[in-house]
């Protein structure tokens, strides 16, 4: 199973997702998604596992859950918005993570790309960072990886420059 993994999308999809989106089997979206029209494209392409974050409006919540907790290729994964890294986790999550006993827990937020693996919980954490233009980022990051028969393989950072902003003068 090859995915695709992004977050803080902002409401921006475009030639870039797409053209990464076509080569794998599922794409998951970890939150900010910031309009549907990004989760209806990706969705067009392959399918989608999503859930909402903190800027999202009442449409990607009731479209979306907060929290997915499902099993790809032998691994149970747990993905949410705001979770924090180990082995600072959010105080929100902390009890989910004991609750649900995660081999992958996935979250966005941060805008920072991470990959973590927290030996004492025996969790690998994936934070893709941000796909959008819009936050704290210099740079437009997406995971692509593979999971097969219970092992992850052929992980990838995929990055983007975002786009230069030209200058405004006014008269």
């Amino acid at each position: 199973m090859k995915i695709l993994l992004l977050s803080d999308t902002h409401g921006h999809v475009d030639d870039w997702m797409v053209k990464h989106a076509e080569d794998v089997d599922e794409i998951w979206h970890a939150g900010d998604i910031g309009d549907l029209s990004v989760t209806d494209t990706l969705e067009s392409i392959k399918p989608i596992k999503a859930v909402y974050g903190n800027i999202d409006n009442h449409l990607a919540r009731v479209t979306h859950p907060q929290n997915q907790v499902f099993h790809c290729e032998g691994k149970k994964v747990v993905m949410t918005h705001i979770g924090g890294y180990p082995p600072q986790w959010h105080k929100r999550i902390l009890p989910f993570i004991q609750a649900t006993n995660p081999d992958i827990f996935i979250c966005g937020h941060s805008h920072i790309l991470k990959v973590i693996y927290d030996k004492n919980k025996n969790i690998l954490h994936l934070n893709p960072g941000a796909a959008g233009l819009i936050g704290i980022h210099k740079v437009r990051t997406m995971l692509k990886f593979e999971i097969k028969h219970g092992d992850i393989k052929n992980m990838q950072i995929i990055e983007k420059e975002l786009p230069k902003l030209q200058p405004h003068f006014s008269p």
